[in-house]
């Protein structure tokens, strides 16, 4: 292959990554100020070459055909690898840019991540941000996600990730709950109580609870359920009974005295308690995109932990 077809190659290629990013000829070809049709022919040209189809087309979307997969990985880590290169030769000038497919829990995206989200789109202007607040696990090779917020003891393997932050959860109610109906000196107390927790699962409504050795489970009830933290929240507020919170949500609340903690003395655990990393596909070469975003994520989370 001579040096002018290798360049066009590499040119398709990231016409290709591109397009798979953004889901779209047209956002694509505006992004790298083309044509959809300029788009459409180097992704032929690109398939010609290999050999095989590797977009499945339809009036409504479009996904990676079967087997391409791999094929983007690898158009994805030349283009960063080709990045990089340009980096450390001090000839690369511009600011990231390109589109960030980012997974993140519901709670934790609107609460931490999405209120910094205009200083990162103003620091960065070639960059743009596709936000998934989804609690459901996403697969990141399967759905193009470049970056995922979990919560998980490690990266699991095929991932690379940064910690970002350490996400622990309460048991609240206001004075005026707790005036009312007793202040809980135990665990089992809680039985007693009227209990707001998650309600996806059959095990949200069994609180488990540590403090040194000891460890016992509750079977709480309670007339309210809900499965957002804003919404425990203001039930909370509202001295409906006592509830689950993440730390970032209640903090506010603590902090003013409109709620106090309850059964301070244990560590209350649940599934969605640990350490939030940020994970991406492993790769040789960080696309600059995406180190902005992680570098700036742990930046403004630091203070969160």
């Amino acid at each position: 292959m001579s040096t002018n077809q290798a360049q066009y190659l590499l040119n398709e290629m990231a016409v290709f990554v591109r397009v798979v990013e953004t889901g779209s000829f047209s956002e694509a070809a505006r992004q790298m100020a083309v044509t959809p049709s300029a788009a459409s022919r180097a992704v032929a040209r690109l398939e010609k070459a290999l050999g095989q189809r590797l977009l499945q087309r339809s009036t409504r979307k479009l996904r990676l055909s079967e087997n391409a997969q791999d094929v983007f990985e690898h158009c994805r880590d030349m283009l960063n690898a080709a990045q990089a290169a340009l980096e450390a030769s001090g000839r690369q000038g511009e600011e990231p840019r390109g589109t960030l497919r980012v997974s993140v829990p519901k709670a934790i995206g609107r609460a931490l991540v999405h209120p910094h989200m205009p200083e990162f789109l103003e620091r960065y202007p070639q960059v743009d941000v596709l936000l998934r607040l989804e609690d459901r696990y996403m697969d990141l090779y399967d759905e193009q996600i470049d970056l995922a917020i979990r919560i998980t003891d490690q990266p699991p393997p095929g991932l690379m990730g940064r910690r970002l932050l350490r996400i622990d959860h309460l048991l609240c109610a206001t004075p005026e709950y707790l005036a009312a109906h007793g202040v809980p000196a135990q665990p089992q107390d809680l039985k007693a109580h009227n209990c707001i927790y998650l309600g996806e699962e059959p095990s949200d409504s069994r609180w488990k609870f540590r403090r040194g050795e000891q460890s016992t489970t509750v079977q709480v009830r309670g007339r309210y359920a809900a499965n957002n933290t804003g919404v425990r929240l203001d039930a909370v507020l509202r001295h409906l009974g006592i509830g689950s919170l993440p730390r970032f949500t209640a903090e506010q609340a603590l902090a003013e005295g409109r709620i106090v903690t309850v059964l301070p003395d244990w560590t209350f655990q649940t599934n969605y308690s640990g350490d939030a990393w940020a994970l991406y596909p492993r790769t040789r070469h960080v696309a600059p995109k995406l180190k902005a975003l992680l570098d700036f994520l742990g930046e403004r989370l630091a203070t969160s932990r």
